[in-house]
């Protein structure tokens, strides 16, 4: 009998370990909406909105990981005591660093004409913070091209060039970012915002280059609700034009509902791609109740981005050598 039952448990072995293996969706408690995800040496960042009401989104967490399944949170990288400018709706951080420096773009005040707030940032020594105002000031506070100042996406070009793509209410720009982040720097012609908006943009824009193609990805939908969805577009420049293609991400009405404003990470030196976004839990109509999930991201054989299935199962683990 006891023989029995120790064969019985060796062969569940595989099927416990499998299942430890995957991250599972959400890949972390709590609500959380707007990941911006980072690969930072050999670990994983997630720098995501806490999805509370605007008065309360008074500071922003992180989460590292080394394999994608297991997460430290780290609380309160920043908060508007840092940021004196800083009110409330502190939004969708962007990462990304620079000689040695982490730097940390966010918009705050959910700013409307005449207001202060739009688009800051921070620097820090260490990824977990904490992080500093690096100005004292919004660098983006007005409404130009109807676009207001949230949602920033800070993209490196292989010239070295730092771009930022960002704007909500259906409109997106492009502006460049001077070597120190503290100021933008005019185009070639003396512009310093260019109109980037692909057809059915909404918010949440985000780049990648692949095989020499610029990538570029927007939400579309409202965010409170369940149709809020993620599309694309490819070209041969970072300015576009960004003619959309198709739409890769939303919901499956069995597993959740609302998946959208999300960033993809590639593991170096692979063809691995993965999509982390938020998205609503089934039956539950507050909207504000956004989770963190992440799923593989693939290419057909012509480059292609395929339709992304959503899943509660999440990716396996993964470590980077």
């Amino acid at each position: 009998m006891k023989k029995t039952i120790l064969y019985s448990l060796l062969m569940m072995a595989p099927l416990f370990t499998n299942a430890q293996e995957k991250s599972g969706n959400p890949i972390f408690e709590g609500w959380y909406a707007d990941p911006e995800a980072i690969i930072y040496g050999d670990t994983y960042w997630i720098y995501p909105t806490r999805s509370e009401v605007y008065e309360k989104q008074i500071a922003l967490d992180c989460f590292s990981s080394k394999d994608l399944v297991n997460w430290t949170k780290h609380t309160s990288i920043i908060d508007t005591s840092e940021v004196k400018w800083a009110k409330r709706a502190m939004w969708a951080p962007a990462v990304i660093k620079k000689d040695n420096k982490y730097y940390l773009f966010f918009g705050a005040n959910d700013v409307h004409e005449g207001e202060i707030g739009g688009i800051g940032v921070a620097v820090s020594d260490k990824p977990e913070g904490p992080y500093k105002d690096l100005i004292g000031k919004p660098l983006i506070n007005d409404i130009v091209n109807g676009a207001q100042p949230i949602d920033q996406f800070v993209y490196k070009d292989d010239d070295g060039t730092y771009y930022m793509y960002y704007g909500g209410w259906r409109h997106c720009n492009i502006v460049k970012l001077s070597d120190d982040f503290k100021t933008l720097v005019p185009f070639e012609d003396g512009e310093i915002y260019k109109e980037v908006t692909p057809e059915g943009y909404v918010e949440g824009p985000f780049m990648f280059k692949r095989d020499g193609k610029y990538y570029f990805m927007w939400s579309e939908g409202g965010w409170t609700g369940p149709d809020y969805c993620v599309a694309y577009a490819i070209a041969d420049s970072p300015f576009g034009p960004f003619k959309r293609i198709e739409k890769i991400l939303e919901q499956d009405p069995t597993v959740a509902t609302g998946a959208g404003h999300h960033s993809v990470i590639n593991i170096p030196g692979t063809n691995d791609y993965y999509i982390i976004y938020h998205r609503h839990p089934l039956g539950d109509n507050n909207g504000n109740h956004r989770v963190t999930c992440i799923e593989k991201l693939t290419f057909d054989k012509d480059g292609f981005i395929n339709p992304v299935k959503i899943t509660n199962e999440g990716v396996e683990k993964r470590t980077i050598f």
